[in-house]
């Protein structure tokens, strides 16, 4: 199994498949970094020659943040924003959408289940007293 960036990618796939397991890979770049290092995509993980899994490893390093810096990065963004008092820094605070989303109705995800309220409406076809 070959071992890019600190993780194991999965050797029964095609290799442009197989970079997308490395935090801040997806498909186009995947696609960008095989045509920069002369690898075919279809190519298996597992016939890769040693050679090619150290170009591989070599240019991600050089050209890309990925996994622990990345991630470092984008959780420092979310507290700064936490921090400065912004909008979205609330939204984040509070599990909320950040981006705008409707979140009168939907939004489950994120708010978790329904929070039943005591006396909220009335049961259908009951009537007043």
């Amino acid at each position: 199994m070959a071992r890019i960036a600190g993780v194991d990618i999965p050797r029964n796939k095609q290799i442009w498949v197989s970079l997308q397991y490395i935090y801040g890979i997806g498909p186009a770049v995947s696609q960008q970094i095989l045509a920069e290092t002369g690898i075919k995509p279809e190519t298996k993980t597992d016939s890769l020659t040693e050679e090619e899994v150290n170009r591989l490893r070599e240019y991600i390093d050089r050209s890309y943040r990925v996994e622990g810096d990345l991630r470092k990065e984008v959780n420092f963004n979310v507290k700064r924003l936490i921090d400065i008092g912004s909008y979205r820094g609330l939204r984040h605070r509070r599990n909320l959408p950040v981006r705008g989303q409707r979140s009168r109705t939907n939004a489950r995800t994120q708010k978790g289940p329904r929070k039943t309220v005591a006396g909220r409406g009335q049961k259908r076809g009951a009537t007043k007293k």
